[in-house]
């Protein structure tokens, strides 16, 4: 029995190991057999011309695959018309007649499969015709900020590897023992492992602590180090439910960061941009591919707009917070862009070249964007903000040259109380935040 039970052990583990497989599997693969989603389909394909009940600069779609069929003969006809109109023309004379009706023609779907198509036309038929009702206009959904979760740790890996481990050493136990039952065993082969190591530690006593010394010491680094990163956010990038490119908005169109941010100014919070500001442009402007339009289609779900009307029925996006500060941390960003006259560049470095979506640039990076005071410390730590506020300037000059008031009781009381202080800050010829209290804990600490 025993000499057949290591061939078991290791037979167990491997379809052990072989079940998790299947398992890890099946799980990434689950996502892939939901049934396809027509309404959407519909809303990032087909609504931006087509209405089910009424007309638009389309026809209405209601009923129209059961016309096609019974035109044509064919159940496929619909489905050709929309993946490739002109082949459908050229073959089926009530797609001929259809595409004289409308001196616009039709785009082509050669990347929607006869499923999709099928799929989208089911819904349509499915939607119950609306009755006249009086309009209203595009309401914005709220932007909710949300910690997701990205994904959680592969323990059935940890499980599978301990186990793996603890069937190793009890093989290795049953041979060693086997061995010496059977006598073929020498004295130090009937040793375990623990009296092995304790006998050969005794043999090498100095290397055992030099090499402890070592270990311990490295393991210290390694843990100072890590303390270090505690809190250290650079690089972090969570997943959003929409892919936002910075590049178009900021790059490509010059929009104005204030513009969206709209409460940067006059707010401790630079605000999330609620739906209603996205529809401004958006309501016209439905992309010009697929991925354009299927991003697109989901402000459009959240604002409650089918692509011809407002349905009422809003759902906020569920944005993922990006900046995130300890609580015990006070920042206020009209503080920084309205009195302090800092760009946005100079904590989230060149947003108009940011294609993907928004992230905790490192140092190096934010250093790189001309104009930006250099620093050396790890962004959104404590060093990276003393550091700025020892290097930026309140104003070049004295103080009365700021301008806009916000400065002028501080510049009154230098000049009354303490000359001498006011002078020494304008040694370098700048005064700094630093200079003016930008260091004392209460600033910033509640």
């Amino acid at each position: 029995m025993f000499r057949n039970l290591s061939k078991w052990c290791l037979n167990a583990v491997a379809v052990t190991l072989l079940l998790g497989t299947f398992s890890v599997n099946a799980q990434d693969e689950a996502p892939a057999e939901a049934a396809i989603d027509g309404g959407g389909l519909f809303k990032a394909q087909c609504a931006t011309c087509h209405n089910p009940h009424k007309d638009g600069t389309g026809p209405k779609l209601s009923g129209v695959r059961s016309a096609w069929e019974s035109e044509t003969g064919s159940s496929n006809a619909i489905i050709e018309w929309v993946q490739n109109w002109e082949g459908a023309v050229a073959k089926y004379p009530y797609a001929a007649s259809v595409a004289q009706k409308k001196a616009t023609k039709m785009n082509k779907f050669p990347n929607l499969s006869a499923a999709q198509i099928t799929a989208i036309l089911d819904w349509v038929d499915a939607q119950p015709e609306k009755t006249a009702g009086p309009g209203g206009d595009v309401a914005g959904g709220g932007a909710v900020v949300t910690q997701q979760d990205e994904g959680g740790f592969p323990w059935i890996w940890v499980i599978l590897g301990i186990l793996f481990l603890v069937v190793i050493g009890a093989v290795s136990g049953v041979r060693r023992q086997l061995k010496v039952a059977s006598g073929e065993a020498s004295a130090d082969e009937s040793l375990s492992y623990g009296e092995e190591f304790r006998k050969w530690s005794w043999k090498n006593l100095r290397f055992v602590l030099i090499g402890s010394v070592v270990i311990f010491v490295g393991l210290l680094v390694v843990a100072l180090q890590g303390l270090g990163r505690i809190g250290v956010v650079e690089d972090y990038q969570p997943s959003q439910p929409i892919d936002f490119p910075h590049s178009v908005h900021a790059g490509d169109q010059g929009i104005d960061c204030k513009y969206c941010h709209n409460s940067v100014t006059k707010s401790k919070s630079a605000g999330l941009p609620t739906v209603n500001v996205c529809m401004n442009c958006h309501k016209q402007i439905s992309g010009n591919d697929d991925a354009q339009k299927e991003k697109i289609a989901k402000i459009y779900k959240a604002a409650g707009w089918d692509g011809q009307e407002y349905t009422g029925e809003t759902k906020p996006i569920v944005w993922n917070k990006v900046h995130v500060l300890p609580d015990h941390v006070y920042f206020n960003h009209s503080q920084h862009v309205e009195v302090g006259g800092v760009d946005c560049a100079q904590c989230h470095g060149d947003m108009k070249k940011m294609v993907s979506t928004a992230k905790v640039q490192p140092v190096s990076e934010l250093n790189k964007v001309e104009g930006n005071i250099q620093l050396t410390k790890p962004t959104l730590t404590m060093g990276w903000c003393i550091e700025c506020h020892g290097e930026k300037e309140i104003s070049t000059g004295s103080i009365d040259t700021k301008g806009g008031g916000y400065y002028e009781e501080i510049h009154r009381r230098l000049l009354n109380n303490d000359r001498e202080l006011y002078s020494k800050y304008l040694e370098d010829g700048k005064v700094t935040v630093k200079e003016l209290g930008g260091w004392e804990c209460s600033k910033c600490h509640y």
